[in-house]
């Protein structure tokens, strides 16, 4: 019996928390003998799992190196790295799939037998443009980093199509593209409740300038209310904005869930704002995993004008799209609610559910693996 071919799925992220990296893990196990490395306990059904030190990073801190552009230097004093260089082998895996820029020059360094797929979650060198020393400091880092490793990769993708094009117009990569989709969910379709219950899920980082919804939500009908899911990524701005929603009848904050239950928990409700101030360019960019989840949930969206969601949701007829990602145009969005465009919506997510699902999506990198084991298989 011919051996399947081992394939490493690398990471800096709490693998068993990254919606995306789990995809990955879901569709190539039982077709490879797969390994992860990342943070955390192994996910279920892999072969081999080699979890990173909690304490290690993935990111930059050796100022003088960046200051000095001595980038070597600033690569290799990633603890992350380090600890990743002490725990795998060398020359063992015939495909190493990297995510994020940050694990491709270790991918490589690793020397897989067959070659490398490098899956970006963002457009790197302008991942915090908005931060001004990280413009100064961070960001030719990794314009370094693409201009050297990138090519070295037999393929890559990335999440949405302007940021897969912002690669090759930059560094003359052809990326191909998949969507942060969640995975199909059979469901029904739930009638609109009484209030209408809205949902915003997301990171607590004053860049995304979530008290937009606080001041939407100020003066909201007696049939409208809020629900927000807000990760302590920056807790001294979350404590703030729960302390400007105290004054806010209509605004309740809840836990965050696992992610398995994500969408049942989105399902309990009948739109989801999915609003992206473009502070910087992959927020510009961004078809984020809330988009996909409220489809899954059979939900309505709204969203600000956000070319890529903007696209699917005229494509598929799934919500509202702002004039603007003011508080005010929120607000005015939310006025002009009712029951019967809702139900419009949720009958459209249900429609659209199969089609901007993940599985549709990962073929991508099933496609690219099998292309990465076939060519060199020929060569040989």
């Amino acid at each position: 019996m011919t051996e399947l071919p081992s394939l490493l799925i690398l990471t800096f992220s709490p693998i068993r928390s990254d919606p995306r990296v789990l995809k990955q893990v879901e569709l190539f196990k039982g077709k490879y003998r797969v390994s992860t490395c990342g943070y955390g306990d192994a996910p279920d059904g892999v072969d081999s799992h080699f979890a990173l030190p909690a304490d290690s990073r993935g990111w930059p801190s050796d100022k003088l190196g960046l200051v000095t552009r001595r980038y070597p230097r600033v690569y290799d004093g990633l603890t992350a790295v380090s600890a990743a260089r002490g725990i795998l082998p060398r020359g063992e895996f015939d495909v190493i799939l990297a995510n994020d820029l940050n694990t491709l020059p270790l991918a490589l360094e690793l020397q897989p037998r067959l070659g490398v797929h490098a899956d970006l979650h963002e457009f790197a060198p302008r991942e915090k443009e908005d931060d001004l020393k990280w413009r100064l400091f961070v960001a030719p880092f990794m314009r370094w980093l693409c201009r050297r490793y990138l090519p070295l990769a037999e393929s890559v993708t990335t999440v949405s199509q302007g940021i897969a094009d912002e690669y090759t117009k930059d560094y003359r990569v052809a990326a191909g593209v998949v969507t942060n989709a969640a995975p199909y969910s059979e469901r029904e379709v739930r009638a609109v409740g009484t209030p209408v219950r809205l949902i915003h899920s997301a990171a607590g980082q004053r860049y995304r300038k979530l008290e937009n919804f606080i001041e939407a939500m100020r003066d909201a009908p007696d049939w409208l209310t809020l629900d927000m899911i807000v990760m302590p990524n920056e807790p001294d701005y979350v404590a703030e904005l729960k302390e400007k929603a105290a004054s806010v009848p209509a605004i309740r904050f809840r836990d965050p869930v696992p992610y398995s239950q994500l969408v049942a928990t989105l399902s309990e409700y009948d739109v989801s704002l999915v609003f992206l101030p473009p502070t910087n360019f992959n927020l510009k960019n961004a078809l984020p995993n809330k988009f996909f989840e409220a489809v899954q949930a059979r939900i309505g969206l709204i969203v600000g004008p956000s070319p890529a969601m903007v696209a699917l949701v005229e494509q598929y007829g799934l919500g509202a799209v702002t004039s603007d990602f003011s508080a005010d145009s929120l607000r005015n969005t939310l006025h002009g609610l009712t029951a019967e465009k809702i139900s419009e919506w949720k009958r459209a997510a249900d429609a659209a559910a199969r089609p901007l699902s993940a599985e549709s999506q990962v073929l991508a990198w099933q496609k690219a693996v099998e292309a990465i084991v076939a060519a060199q298989t020929t060569r040989a």
